[in-house]
């Protein structure tokens, strides 16, 4: 283990990420409404911390081994997401313990939108810009913006980024050079970012709400500069937007790139992944829109616009809201929370288990039922027209069993921490599968959990954000030896 060079590597991502602390700096210069001390004081310790690792460790520079990735990465977001907590923790307003600024900046890089702040409407600006600004780093994954970067600094990064990149594959690459590839996903969600942040400022939103909103849209993170949401602008026009970009963003990027590169779309639809997650979101609007007209919650045509946009929010688990669907009669909060296990396409920044497994996970099962009837036939799974390995489909079942019993583990160390069952289950759901809102008390904010859960949770975030075994594999004796 190259525990040297790994803090070389931390420190400069470090002094890089204490970068991120000038544009709410200067927002808060801008707005002059508060925050800019908190900002300067933690760039200078952001920035110190990690000046000094790297000083220290210039001068180690042997070269990464896929386990040096999997520390790197967890190390990384693990330390990232502390140092991230200090403006909340330095600023006035809001004045909230460690513990709740360390909850905060986890739901922000990990893109959760979990939220213990209250009156949302009267943080500074800069604190507002800045919640934003997290989940838009988070939601590509800074790790991906520094392999681009590292490469100039003489540190490879192909261990990074396979360490970093979700789904069951990770080897592929869209360019012959890991740097290009890194580039070339930050470029399409640097266009998706600018695109949405228009729509939104010609429907109506002042620019400073498009800005901030369009980071947590293109980055699913479902954080607002209101407590209302999306549903504090009254606006068709831009849910409609906000659902189309959410709907965009929860797609595999690298079919975006191809489409790019050939100027076609005929990948999207050729894309058996992309083919089931249009599907279920459709199908969840569906029985959504359906139950809101017998129930006569809503009139059928605020209905489908209500059933859509939640559909696509909380199945993307972005977590975006226009009405308090928590409230809604009969089966639709629970089944509007179970899809979030689902999630987006992997590739994308959507949380959740991903369309690809649960896809994987159907076929398996239904070439099990075929076993049964033909015992002695050889049945292939396959994606598309290509067979899958075994040891692709032994890694969905593997990680699906591992996210199931974390997920239990979890919920039940909450319940003993005195938390109610069906607020247990929804809090780690909305914080596991990065979605944010969950029901009952916690469908609003997390401010009322205990300091133990709060910290639970926010491990529960970063569990989800690194798809389990990036993290988990930490916890073994054989990743530590030789």
């Amino acid at each position: 283990m190259q525990f040297r060079t790994i803090l070389r590597i931390l420190g400069v991502l470090l002094s890089l990420f204490s970068l991120t602390m000038l544009p709410p700096f200067m927002v808060s210069i801008f707005y002059k409404d508060g925050g800019g001390l908190a900002f300067s004081l933690s760039q200078i310790l952001i920035l110190f911390f990690g000046g000094s690792l790297w000083f220290y460790f210039r001068h180690d520079k042997n070269e990464l081994r896929t386990r040096d990735g999997f520390l790197v990465v967890v190390l990384f977001w693990t330390v990232l997401s502390l140092s991230g907590a200090l403006p909340f923790w330095l600023s006035e307003k809001p004045n909230i313990s460690f513990s709740d600024s360390v909850f905060e900046s986890f739901s922000g890089l990990t893109t959760t939108g979990a939220t213990i702040l209250t009156n949302i409407d009267s943080l500074p600006h800069a604190i507002l810009f800045y919640r934003q600004q997290l989940q838009w780093l988070g939601g590509m994954g800074i790790i991906v913006l520094a392999v681009a970067i590292l490469p100039m600094l003489g540190i490879g990064g192909m261990q990074l980024y396979r360490a970093e990149t979700p789904g069951p594959v990770k080897d592929s690459k869209l360019t012959p050079r890991i740097a290009g590839t890194a580039k070339a996903l930050w470029n399409i969600y640097l266009g998706l970012t600018v695109s949405c942040a228009l729509a939104y400022w010609f429907a109506g939103m002042s620019v400073f709400d498009a800005i901030c909103h369009s980071f947590s849209t293109v980055a699913i993170g479902g954080f607002s500069t209101h407590d209302l949401s999306i549903g504090y602008f009254n606006s068709p026009a831009i849910e409609v937007i906000c659902a189309i970009f959410m709907f965009i963003a929860g797609i595999n990027f690298s079919l975006h790139f191809v489409a790019f590169r050939r100027m076609d779309l005929k990948n999207y639809f050729a894309d058996p992944e992309f083919k089931v997650y249009t599907g279920i979101l459709l199908s969840i609007s569906l029985v959504t829109f359906l139950i809101l007209v017998v129930t006569q919650v809503h009139h059928p045509a605020d209905a489908w616009h209500h059933a859509l946009f939640q559909a696509i929010s909380i199945g993307t688990t972005t977590g975006f809201t226009t009405t308090e669907f928590a409230e809604w009669p009969s089966i639709l909060p629970l089944l509007l929370l179970l899809s979030s296990f689902i999630g987006g396409c992997a590739g994308s920044t959507a949380g959740g288990i991903k369309v690809i497994r649960f896809l994987l996970l159907f076929k398996q099962g239904m070439r099990e039922i075929k076993l049964l009837i033909h015992p002695n036939a050889v049945f292939l799974i396959k994606l598309g027209k290509t067979a899958l390995k075994p040891r692709v489909i032994q890694a969905v079942w593997g990680f699906f069993a591992t996210y199931v019993l974390m997920f239990f583990i979890i919920m039940l160390l909450l319940v003993a921490d005195g938390m109610p069952q069906v607020e247990a289950f929804s809090a780690v759901a909305a914080c596991l599968n990065n979605l944010g809102p969950g029901l009952g008390d916690v469908a609003a904010n997390y401010s009322h959990l205990t300091d133990h859960a709060k910290w639970l949770l926010s491990f529960a975030m970063l569990l989800g954000r690194l798809e389990i075994f990036t993290m988990l594999v930490l916890f073994t004796p054989a990743f530590w030896r030789r």
